[in-house]
């Protein structure tokens, strides 16, 4: 049984899986623990991204080239997007790894694998072979079986009422 370096799941299609990670974050960079975030299907721009990237022991990575949601990309955004979203796994984990992180945020990579864009093989793979002190945090809807199999904590953010549903667009400082 691990008992440090625990795997978690942000899941749901409620508003604060992301919100929740960058909560984590917060309190690890409060003690002085490295920190890698990788966004997957964001741009990186976000408030909360340039805030924690600006600060010592934080490190931002961010894969949509195209800025776009996936089901408005054509096939060769997508590609790109794909290629970019492998990229930034890669360098992530790599980097998570030989740094010495003591948290790594995998923001909407349950996202980057439904859309097909990342393989769940390869986030498998790295989840069953991480440094045991290496805590992991996974966002994103709908997480696998496979993936929620390898989860120390499942926390599910429930949606009963969003703006989006009335046509309000994300807002700069609340969802962006």
């Amino acid at each position: 049984m691990r008992e440090n370096g625990l795997v978690h799941i942000y899941c749901g299609d409620g508003k604060g899986k992301t919100t929740a990670a960058m909560g984590l974050a917060l309190r690890s960079i409060g003690h002085r623990k490295p920190v890698v975030i990788a966004q997957f299907l964001k741009d990186g721009t976000s408030g909360e991204c340039r805030f924690l990237g600006a600060l010592d022991h934080v490190t931002v990575l961010a894969a949509n080239p195209v800025g776009k949601f996936s089901f408005a990309m054509n096939d060769t955004e997508k590609e790109v997007t794909k290629n970019a979203i492998v990229r930034t796994f890669e360098a992530a984990t790599q980097f998570a790894v030989r740094e010495h992180a003591f948290l790594l945020i995998l923001d909407e990579v349950c996202a980057a694998i439904t859309c097909g864009f990342l393989e769940e093989e390869r986030v498998l793979s790295f989840l069953q072979n991480k440094p045991d002190t290496l805590e992991v945090v996974m966002t994103g809807r709908d997480p696998s079986e496979r993936l929620q199999a390898e989860a120390d904590y499942i926390s599910e953010i429930c949606k009963r009422k969003h703006p989006f549903d009335r046509g309000i667009a994300a807002r700069e400082g609340i969802e962006q």
